[in-house]
């Protein structure tokens, strides 16, 4: 029966038992709040190691959650070395395994139970009536049945790993490219353990970010094994040199040793670079896959005899089950609207922005939030410390302390790059983008989007 709600007879439901999912369950455990983790795979942290082969750049000072550290460490645990570069897989079995297996957070867990729908009770998007005084209410797919759980508050965590996009330069699926997916890897492939799927064959990766970056070191790699193996890059960047991101500069140094040896395999001559290059169409050809694409002077250009795929051209946020629910995201980078004009790489490519919290993330429909990975929409720089914070602020304020949602709990290390563009003007600050002193690319991440008055990014 639809009425006023007993709050505290109910759970706040998390989507995601990942590692911001988890740091949420954390925080509200030590709040004494009820809640209830909905994981879609067969373990915590699935996403994780579908990339366990691939090692962080972030060390584990960054990757362990405060609260979920004081519980591990009061049930006995010892934290890993806080300089060392962990591997997605070490970040699950170290981490995320142990703090799910505390008795009071693994009574909460519900693995391979998918949320395909999130709703108010008895109202849709449209209808307002006295939506705030209702439940939500979430269709969860478990068991093969659909179950409906009720809470006071939703935090959805879910990532957007398991949303790839396409390979087409509009973002457009298309037929030919599904029907290539035995020949296509999204994500970063592990080339040593897929040795007899990439030695001697020709494989195309696209993309310019840390993901395609690492795929191709590993297939230069296995190149230098097996002479036969041919590598092509595609990325849309205007000079190649864009991708190196601030090497020495970098505060964490293992983001910043990609660079070099990336800049180091393309000044090898070892792999065949095209940008800008911008896809239009793949084909399936004779067992090969054929790239027909357009070069910075709109030729049409097209490369054949393509056995293997590598597609790392980042995620976007899955949707489709908040439909019902009224959420506010920006119109080009599909993050929460007041985070857009922060992470929108048209306009920067820092990779920290200003802190924020509780009060950035809100979204029309009260207590119902976006956070981690899925926060930042399509934007491609995200630190797990941010989603940390993010959840921190946010349990705080659901559990009634809003002057802490307010303060700032975070430390971020400098990129040792920042750009602006915007129109025809751009600069590179030595300023870094960091969270410790409240700067940006801009000094006010806002005003490259919403405020530029005198044309000019850096003092």
């Amino acid at each position: 029966m639809m009425g006023q709600f007993d709050k505290n007879a109910l759970p706040v439901a998390i989507i995601g038992g990942g590692p911001v999912g988890l740091a949420a369950a954390a925080h509200l455990l030590k709040k004494g709040e009820k809640f209830i983790v909905l994981e879609a795979g067969d373990s915590v942290g699935s996403s994780m190691l579908e990339w366990g082969h691939v090692r962080m750049f972030s060390p584990w000072q960054y990757n362990i959650d405060k609260a979920a550290k004081e519980l591990l460490e009061n049930a006995g645990w010892t934290s890993p070395d806080e300089e060392a570069l962990p591997t997605g897989r070490e970040l699950v079995e170290k981490y995320l395994l142990p703090l799910s297996n505390l008795p009071e957070i693994k009574e909460q867990i519900m693995l391979q139970a998918k949320v395909v729908g999130v709703a108010k009770e008895a109202h849709d998007k449209l209808k307002t009536g006295k939506r705030d005084t209702v439940p939500f209410q979430l269709y969860v797919e478990a068991n093969g049945d659909t179950t409906v759980i009720e809470a006071k508050a939703v935090i959805d965590s879910s990532g957007t790993w398991t949303n790839p996009n396409p390979i087409l330069s509009n973002g457009i699926w298309t037929n030919a490219e599904r029907q290539l997916h035995n020949q296509i890897h999204y994500g970063i492939p592990n080339v040593v353990q897929l040795e007899n799927r990439y030695q001697n064959k020709t494989t195309l990766v696209i993309g310019s970010g840390h993901s395609a970056i690492n795929a191709l070191l590993d297939l230069a790699t296995l190149q230098q094994k097996y002479s036969d193996t041919k590598i092509y890059w595609v990325l849309r960047k205007k000079q190649i040199h864009e991708v190196y991101g601030g090497q020495e500069n970098d505060g964490l140094a293992a983001r910043g040793e990609l660079g070099i040896r990336i800049q180091q395999l393309v000044e090898s001559g070892r792999i065949n670079i095209l940008t800008p290059f911008h896809i239009n169409g793949v084909y399936p050809t004779n067992d090969k896959i054929t790239v027909v694409g357009e070069e910075l002077n709109g030729e049409e250009f097209t490369i054949g005899d393509i056995d293997e795929m590598v597609v790392s051209t980042g995620f976007r946020p899955d949707t489709s089950f908040l439909n019902e629910i009224r959420i506010n995201l920006d119109s080009a980078v599909e993050s929460i609207d007041t985070l857009a004009p922060l992470i929108d790489p048209n306009i920067h490519s820092c990779g920290t922005v200003r802190p924020h919290g509780e009060q950035e993330l809100r979204h029309p429909e009260k207590n119902f939030y976006i956070v981690g990975m899925k926060s930042y929409g399509r934007a491609p720089t995200f630190l797990l410390a941010t989603g940390y914070e993010q959840v921190r602020s946010v349990v705080a304020y659901l559990t009634g302390d809003v002057e802490g949602a307010k303060e700032v709990h975070l430390e971020l290390p400098e990129t040792g790059v920042c750009s602006v563009n915007l129109a025809s003007n751009s600069c590179d600050s030595d300023i870094p983008a960091t969270e410790t002193n409240d700067r940006s690319c801009c000094g006010s991440p806002v005003l490259a989007r919403l405020e530029m008055k005198n044309n000019s990014c850096c003092e």
